[in-house]
């Protein structure tokens, strides 16, 4: 079993690498295709894969932000997220780790509920966005702001770093510990 480490290998000159991890491959690819769509100033990549530990390839670039997408419609979408993060360095999680739950537009269809997300994002101190990416503007936002982030992963904004928006992030949650 190999773990993915975030400084496993150098960063490319000026490109920025996001990982959309789930199993909705047709909701993954639309959301990729979204994202190269937005005017980035780095040279944006984006892989995907329905589960990790991901193959070993020599030729895989450094990954600056992993997107585990939930789809709460799904509770096999859930356990294939909440396996795969066992493959994951935790240095990962300082900041380069992002849940993205789909499908809460449609809260009466939803086999997981809300407060399942929150509790596993909140579990591994990562920030958890909700969207519905089956609806195009919605994607479209969703990708704008995933691209923002990979950009601040990947080092590519003066003066914020991932650890620093994580902290913003964090001081914005609405629930508290005692909450959940």
């Amino acid at each position: 079993m190999s773990v993915l480490r975030p400084l496993d290998k150098l960063p490319g000159l000026n490109t920025a690498t996001i990982l959309l991890v789930g199993t909705e491959d047709a909701l993954l690819q639309q959301l990729a295709d979204s994202m190269l769509k937005e005017d980035c100033t780095s040279e944006l990549k984006v892989h995907l894969a329905r589960s990790l530990p991901l193959p070993c390839s020599v030729n895989r670039p450094r990954i600056d932000l992993i997107v585990f997408v939930v789809n709460l419609h799904s509770k096999h979408s859930l356990q294939n997220v909440e396996e795969s993060l066992c493959h994951l360095d935790a240095a990962f999680f300082l900041g380069k780790v992002t849940f993205l739950a789909t499908g809460a537009g449609q809260d009466s269809h939803c086999s997981i509920h809300r407060n399942t997300v929150v509790k596993l994002a909140h579990t591994y101190r990562s920030p958890l966005l909700f969207c519905d990416l089956e609806i195009e503007d919605f994607r479209a936002t969703m990708a704008q702001r995933l691209v923002r982030l990979l950009q601040i992963c990947a080092g590519h904004v003066p003066g914020v770093s991932a650890l620093n928006l994580l902290s913003l992030l964090r001081g914005s949650e609405n629930p508290s510990l005692e909450d959940l």
